[in-house]
């Protein structure tokens, strides 16, 4: 069935998700080839922005192009929204003009309204909630390098934010086994905990990074600090030490074992120089992939059924 939006991985089946892991290989290869595919020719994404973003703002806006549509890059300091517009008003108005929205922001629930009071498609491009969009396209550079998600370990180090929350969804329902390691006051979010009891001993929440490590396919970690808690910079660097990806973490986990990190990094905190570099060509192949994953989110959401 074609989901209407991506608001959370939580909302899709292992089967959409998995529909849109194969889309974006294809469009990857396509794109790789020489072979265009205007999918969504005609079409126009608008795209909010409430946080700042490299990543997400490229990758759509190119993505959307190489689609043959328009995409449309809307500052939340541009929009009557930024200015006290409630949202229900914005997603109507808006819906009146656009085929699909793409709002990087940070409540969850702003994206929520978004899809309640509009009549077209909404993406998450990340809130402090969850990151959908990165992790599918963590899940394309899994499964570049081993082949599959199915049986394979991941593990991820460092606070129980967005990304954790967001990486233990998808991982587990594409069938991984998913490790996280943070320290007792950064546990992931209540309800995503309450998801993962549904896969029994395939979950593991521990605030041992070296247990966590045993084992695994593929170790994660993101910056200790994200935005919007740079005044909590000085507190998380001393509850996040002893939760850096180092040599040492490395070593516990199987041969063939790749790195990723959502990027931008801080390296000497939440990850070693020497551990970055060695790992950076899949680093910057999950970074690309997330040009390949989106798209084929915009078709999944915005295509003809």
């Amino acid at each position: 069935m074609k989901p209407k939006h991506l608001l959370k991985l939580s909302d899709w089946s292992t089967e959409q998700i998995n529909a849109t892991l194969d889309l974006a290989d294809k469009l990857k290869k396509e794109l790789k080839a020489g072979i265009p595919h205007p999918l969504l020719k005609g079409k126009t994404l608008g795209m909010i922005f409430e946080k700042s973003s490299t990543r997400t703002r490229v990758s759509f806006e190119v993505g959307m192009t190489q689609l043959g549509g328009y995409p449309l890059f809307l500052s939340s300091a541009d929009l009557q929204i930024g200015r006290g517009e409630p949202v229900q008003d914005t997603a109507r108005v808006l819906s009146r003009f656009l085929d699909g929205i793409m709002i990087r922001t940070f409540a969850q629930q702003e994206v929520e309204d978004l899809a309640k009071y509009g009549s077209i498609p909404i993406i998450n491009g990340l809130t402090d909630y969850c990151h959908p969009c990165q992790v599918l396209a963590d899940l394309q550079t899994i499964r570049e390098y081993h082949g599959t998600t199915v049986g394979k370990t991941l593990c991820f180090i460092g606070d129980g934010n967005n990304m954790a929350n967001s990486l233990i969804v998808g991982g587990l329902k594409t069938g991984m086994n998913v490790h996280i390691a943070c320290p007792k006051a950064y546990q992931p979010a209540a309800d995503v905990l309450e998801f993962a009891k549904a896969y029994g001993d395939h979950f593991l929440l521990t605030d041992s990074p070296r247990e966590a490590a045993q084992g695994a396919d593929a170790v994660y970690t993101d910056v200790w600090a994200s935005m919007g808690q740079e005044s909590e910079k000085a507190q998380r660097e001393l509850d996040f030490a002893g939760y850096q990806v180092n040599s040492d973490i490395m070593a516990r986990t199987n041969p063939g074992c790749i790195v990723l990190h959502c990027l931008p990094a801080h390296r000497g905190e939440e990850i070693t120089a020497q551990v970055f570099e060695a790992h950076a060509n899949e680093i910057f192949d999950e970074a690309e992939n997330r040009l390949h994953a989106q798209k084929a989110v915009m078709v999944m959401v915005m295509g003809e059924a």
